[in-house]
């Protein structure tokens, strides 16, 4: 009974949260600000004013693979195609910080 009810409470874990990404509330605060200083011009609202259809909001970012910290952190870091690298300009932390905010705005809905 014990690990029936163990496995039970790990799958209503696995459900709530296995679906949604979690981000600490400084970290996203910071990545708003950084967003807004290094992203909005081609980004505003989750759209792409280069490539249209690849935007950040959360259908795109499904569609292309890049709806995980690591994915977005990795294309921020050495950029891809009309997107720059912001390796150098942005620390380790920073991209990491902007990464947690895109992820929170595109399970929102920006």
């Amino acid at each position: 009974m014990k690990k029936l009810l163990s496995l039970v409470v790990l799958a209503i874990a696995m459900l709530i949260f296995g679906s949604t990404h979690v981000a600490i509330a400084g970290e996203t605060t910071n990545g708003a600000r950084i967003f807004q200083n290094y992203c909005w011009a081609c980004h505003m609202g989750g759209g792409n004013v280069i490539i249209a259809y690849k935007t950040l909001k959360l259908p795109a970012l499904e569609k292309y693979k890049m709806n995980s910290m690591a994915a977005i952190a990795n294309q921020v870091r050495n950029g891809k195609s009309a997107m720059p690298a912001f390796r150098g300009r942005l620390s380790d932390r920073e991209i990491q910080d902007v990464a947690a905010y895109v992820l929170l705005k595109a399970d929102t809905g920006w």
